[in-house]
């Protein structure tokens, strides 16, 4: 996995942007250090030796060798440093945990309705986070950070959900404060969309810098990075092109309480209800993608009439935002040669030349896994932010 490269804010040379530089392989000798930096090879020693010592980066014999003594490469130790990774869909949990180097050491998913509330799905979660410590072999105290990603907009500075529609009984749940006396590690919580972005980004596109991760389940969402950044907004509810109103669709209304939303047309949710109506049962995005499976002629018109409805949204965001990646997720994701058609037949006819000339349109590479992924990756990058990392070691006895 790809956590972000170092850039020109890393070099300032405190412990935490050490180990950052170490972390991305942008420096893996003391003398890449010094050079990186600047700093003399006096300072890089005492700040690589601080981080040894605290358990943060090991140093091993294995540089190659340009004549003379091999030099001893650095990199992260991840053994007694983990993070967890928590996707709460509408009715399952994930968990996944992971080193802070992003290798995967265990994982699970359970069955679960996020309706349940609060209480009960989270103290879920802390069992399955808990069981996945025991299975990798780590102790409770190598836990060092959680993620989280739920089905709804939240206000990330507080990890508090905010109004969100099919959760109810979590608006403004604190969701840090329930693992505060569990563990001692950060808690950040986002919407599932972001953090799907990320894994996706992180794993499968490292290198763009402009992407739109797009989820079509039961609702419609869409995760942006910007600058190789997860983009949030003001007040965290960038993307929610779910509720972006659709022409002739006035009778559709939304559980927002508006009509005509893209999500009210277009998602699971309410192509099940046609199909329903059309006599062939559905009450889910899993049905609606049994049905196209299984050759179902009206369901495949209804995916693709949705992937054009989807794509007219798409298009004003693709001549607005210029992505270089569009990526499709989701529930109705895995019947993607039909939504993606629909997808890219408006996307191309209603956008700029310019704006489409290197786009890629194409369904997620990272699948089932994105949001657990993402959560993790939100988790991992929050720990070896630089100014974390300084407060750590300013709080650790020398």
């Amino acid at each position: 996995m790809t956590f972000g490269s170092a850039d020109e804010r890393t070099v300032a040379g405190s412990p935490g942007d050490v180990l950052t530089l170490i972390g991305t392989g942008s420096a893996t000798t003391r003398a890449d250090l010094a050079k990186v930096t600047g700093l003399a090879r006096s300072t890089v020693s005492q700040r690589v030796d601080a981080l040894i010592e605290h358990g943060l980066v090991e140093e091993t014999e294995n540089g190659e060798s340009t004549g003379g003594r091999p030099p001893r490469r650095l990199r992260l130790h991840t053994a007694g440093h983990v993070v967890a990774g928590v996707d709460l869909g509408a009715t399952h949990c994930r968990t996944v945990l992971l080193d802070i180097g992003g290798t995967v050491l265990a994982t699970r998913e359970d069955t679960i309705p996020i309706a349940e509330g609060p209480e009960t799905v989270l103290a879920h979660a802390d069992e399955r986070i808990k069981g996945l410590l025991a299975e990798a072999g780590r102790a409770p105290a190598a836990l060092k950070a959680i993620g989280i990603g739920v089905p709804g907009p939240v206000e990330h500075a507080t990890g508090r959900p905010n109004n969100p529609p099919i959760m109810p009984g979590w608006n403004e749940y604190p969701v840090p404060e329930f693992f505060a006396g569990r563990y001692d590690a950060a808690v950040l919580v986002d919407n599932d969309v972001n953090v799907m972005a990320l894994g996706e980004h992180r794993n499968a596109f490292p290198g763009t810098g402009y992407l739109l991760f797009v989820k079509v389940g039961t609702g419609i969402g869409c995760g942006v990075v910007a600058g190789g950044r997860l983009h949030r907004g003001a007040q965290g509810s960038a993307g929610d092109i779910g509720h972006i109103r659709v022409s002739g669709h006035d009778d559709a209304g939304c559980r927002c309480g508006n009509s005509a939303c893209l999500e009210a047309v277009a998602g699971g949710a309410a192509l099940a209800r046609r199909l329903t109506e059309l006599g062939y049962p559905a009450e889910t995005g899993a049905d609606v993608v049994a049905l196209v499976q299984s050759g179902n002629t009206q369901a495949l018109r209804l995916v693709r009439e949705a992937g054009r409805l989807i794509g007219e949204v798409l298009a004003g965001l693709v001549n607005f935002f210029n992505p270089e990646v569009i990526v499709i997720g989701g529930a109705l994701a895995r019947v993607h040669d039909h939504l993606l058609a629909g997808i890219r037949e408006t996307i191309y006819r209603r956008s700029l030349p310019l704006a489409t000339h290197h786009l890629v349109i194409t369904p997620s590479r990272t699948g089932v896994d994105a949001a657990a992924l993402g959560a993790g990756l939100l988790a991992i990058e929050h720990y070896l932010a630089p100014d974390n990392i300084n407060r750590i070691m300013e709080a650790l006895p020398s």
